[in-house]
């Protein structure tokens, strides 16, 4: 078993500016509404809250490329970073389905929630990638505490340590003997990792020079399924060409 990459669970970016301010209170107020609202139910809270954490790294890598494609010039590689933010909050997301199954309320704010934040952050990040960054970061920030405080649970026996789900021991390389305790452990570190990357980008954004950055956890090459690749069949007596 790959064991979990140390983390550091103290790190939090002071508010420098305004506009850091401004995140960091958004973060506090969606906190706050996330508490009262699922309480200690850590399951369901992941469920919900990873069908928006997976939105951000989209609409940056989307809006990145439009910009570079624009400006004609290198995207310095954030684009596949933020795709593969968005990839693997997506992968927790399937993860905590075969944990626990939302229930139909759920399901509705999920279909409101999300596509107000979509438009929400869509347009922030026009405004200011900047703050749009440093959101995303205080939001990983929140998510490393909310999944040590479910590691908490877990080992005081208040929440069940399940198997592992089999989609976590092959995304995560995961012992058949894993538990759902192992699972948080790689996706708090997942949040730490992303948490330090969006507040390096918004540093670099802001001029400043981006902290160190929390080791990324081994992931396999493939996701929840293999891709089915289309095939180009050809006259006979002719090639097959790609434009």
């Amino acid at each position: 078993m790959r064991p979990p990459p140390e983390i550091d669970l103290s790190i939090h970016h002071p508010a420098h500016c305004g506009s850091d301010r401004f995140a960091l209170a958004v973060t506090r107020l969606l906190r706050f509404f996330a508490d009262t609202f699922f309480a200690k139910r850590y399951g369901h809270r992941a469920i919900v809250l990873e069908t928006v954490a997976a939105v951000p790294g989209m609409v940056g890598a989307t809006l990145t490329h439009l910009r570079c494609l624009r400006q004609m010039k290198s995207d310095q590689g954030w684009i596949r970073i933020l795709m593969e933010e968005a990839e693997n909050e997506r992968m927790h997301l399937m993860t905590f389905l075969e944990v626990c199954k939302p229930t139909l309320f759920e399901r509705l704010i999920v279909l409101i929630v999300q596509w107000f934040f979509y438009l929400g952050f869509f347009a922030l990040y026009l405004t200011s990638p900047k703050t749009a960054h440093r959101l995303v970061g205080y939001f990983e920030e929140e998510a490393v505490i909310s999944y040590t405080h479910y590691l908490a649970e877990i080992d005081a026996g208040r929440s069940a340590n399940v198997p592992a789900p089999a989609i976590a021991r092959r995304y995560w390389g995961l012992p058949d003997s894993a538990t759902l305790r192992d699972v948080v452990l790689v996706v708090r570190a997942d949040e730490a990792h992303h948490r330090d990357v969006n507040h390096g980008f918004a540093a670099d954004l802001g001029g400043r020079t981006p902290g160190a950055v929390s080791p990324y956890p081994w992931h396999a090459a493939e996701l929840d399924g293999p891709a089915v690749q289309p095939t180009l069949s050809a006259a006979p007596g002719t090639a097959a060409h790609h434009t």
